[in-house]
């Protein structure tokens, strides 16, 4: 589903002079797998993870989303790519406040145009998916930590994007909540779906079918469970 050929990235900044954030990498993700990224901070993880998103572009090297070099886009349809075949969820949740549950949830395909009764129907059934029926109508501040990033899959799901990306997405959960969210990404690969997500806990890297280790810029090890 994914090929990184030769995929680097290096920083031009005036006082440092050129920082080398990723060394060149070429690997393979396959469909419907959960890769986990795991490395110390420095390491190069959310390079790797922002290149993937189509939320930079490498310096050398092409990134390939089901064959298609997302790094050779313009902005605008690198934008129609994340929002149609990428679900985001992050460490810190990035729900907007002034909306509910449900607002949040139909956001990125509001944002596409998109609306109707199959829209509704899609919302509702993500909602009672991640155990928050009950919580439709609430707004962000009035959510548990745990239930705010329940939203935030459902919101990464509504557009049934092949791809989910993760960024620490138990990171800011207690032990038993984190665990709860993590066993709810992990059965959503259904054989299609592909989930990379970063992360420092061991435990989440264990839940995952293939643990790559990065530092300083580099590959250390491609795990295959």
């Amino acid at each position: 589903m994914i090929v990184l050929d030769g995929v680097s990235r290096t920083y031009h900044e005036s006082e440092a002079g050129a920082v080398t954030a990723l060394r060149p990498l070429s690997l393979t993700i396959d469909g419907g797998s959960v890769v986990a990224i795991v490395g110390p901070s420095g390491s190069g993880k959310s390079t790797l993870l922002n290149l993937l998103g189509g939320l930079d572009r490498p310096t050398t090297g092409r990134v390939l989303l089901e064959g298609q070099d997302i790094g050779a886009l313009d902005d605008d349809a690198r934008t129609l790519v994340r929002r149609n075949r990428m679900g985001f969820v992050f460490q810190f949740f990035h729900l907007m406040e002034t909306m509910t549950a449900r607002e949040n949830v139909l956001l990125p395909a509001r944002l596409a145009g998109q609306s109707g009764p199959a829209l509704e129907a899609r919302a509702t059934a993500l909602l009672e998916r991640v155990g928050l029926a009950h919580r439709t109508h609430h707004a962000p501040h009035q959510l548990s930590g745990g239930e705010m990033q329940r939203v935030a899959v459902a919101r990464a799901l509504i557009m049934d994007p092949p791809l989910l990306l993760c960024d620490e997405p138990t990171g800011n959960l207690d032990s038993d909540t984190g665990a709860a969210v993590l066993e709810l990404l992990t059965t959503v690969v259904d054989g299609r779906r592909t989930i990379v997500l970063v992360t420092h806990d061991a435990k989440v890297a264990a839940r995952a079918h293939r643990v790559i280790s990065l530092r300083d810029g580099g590959l250390v090890s491609d795990v295959r469970a």
